[in-house]
């Protein structure tokens, strides 16, 4: 479908509140479920959406409170990552980190026996990644160069929804990955509370470098279609405070504590029943077998 079609299937108009202050849309894709960002930025101009101080991923700065829970709140979520993975570690720990960002999570999982790899576009925080474990951050085009069947498990931390060529990278994970190997994604979903209750001011669609925005069909769905099965849904519960108080920001102006804690914690808890919580991690098997 063409995106001037696209556009007569508006799901939301969404402002980039971080840098540029233009306006997108977010169109429903009819036969997956998800939400595109349109117009999509091009490749060559993509990288200037990235280009801010507060970009908080690329960067290991604590400059203010905000930056330092963050950082605080990463170390503990670092160890539940290690935690999930080795679930998945049978005779061999072989991880590739698509999106590594500053490297923390593939340095501490290389402290923990795994041989990893990470890629990170980024030129400021693959250099920083690279400091700490060694050079074994590349850029995106190293993927084409590694042998099929290489990894037990490939992780996405909030990853997939900025690629640009979504279904190319999806065939590509499923043949990197080993026969029985886990691909693990965590995403916003835009189902959950905070996001219906925060409407277009959700920090969590973050246009356009979220190009896509998913929710739990549709992420079974794509999978599916490169016969990767999802066995297991995860909430992140520290997303839907740290989204809510973007959120407060964007919307009124100035970071209001009390009530994106509020918004957070509702999101929460509502999500206990609904299973719709603000982030989710997905895991999913190459299973051979599939079709």
């Amino acid at each position: 479908m063409e995106e001037k079609e696209k556009a007569n299937h508006v799901f939301l108009k969404v402002k980039d509140h971080s840098v540029s202050g233009e306006e997108f849309k977010l169109v429903e894709n009819p036969e997956y479920g998800f939400l595109e960002t349109i117009p999509k930025p091009t490749q060559a101009s993509l990288s200037k959406y990235y280009q801010s101080e507060d970009y908080i991923s690329h960067t290991d700065a604590n400059r203010n409170w905000f930056e330092k829970v963050y950082h605080f709140i990463r170390t503990i979520t670092l160890k539940r990552k290690l935690r999930l993975i080795n679930n998945y570690a049978r005779e061999s720990k072989n991880l590739l980190d698509i999106g590594c960002g500053t490297g923390d999570f593939l340095q501490a999982a290389k402290q923990k026996g795994w041989n990893v790899v990470g890629i990170e576009p980024n030129e400021r925080a693959r250099k920083t990644a690279n400091k700490k474990i060694n050079s074994i951050v590349y850029q995106p085009e190293q993927l084409s160069k590694i042998e099929d069947n290489s990894f037990d498990v490939i992780t996405l931390w909030h990853v997939l929804e900025h690629l640009p060529n979504l279904y190319d990278q999806i065939a590509l994970f499923k043949k990197l990955l080993k026969p029985n190997g886990t691909l693990v994604i965590a995403v916003p979903n835009y189902k959950s509370f905070d996001a219906t209750h925060y409407k277009n001011f959700w920090a969590a669609y973050d246009v356009p470098r979220h190009l896509w925005h998913f929710d739990t069909a549709s992420i079974s769905n794509l999978l599916s279609r490169q016969s990767l099965k999802v066995i297991k849904i995860k909430p992140m519960w520290f997303d839907a405070f740290y989204v809510s108080l973007l959120s407060e920001k964007y919307k009124s102006g100035k970071m209001n504590i009390i009530k994106g804690f509020c918004v957070g914690l509702s999101s929460n808890l509502k999500s206990l029943a609904t299973k719709e919580a603000s982030s989710l991690i997905y895991v999913a098997k190459n299973n051979q077998n599939l079709v």
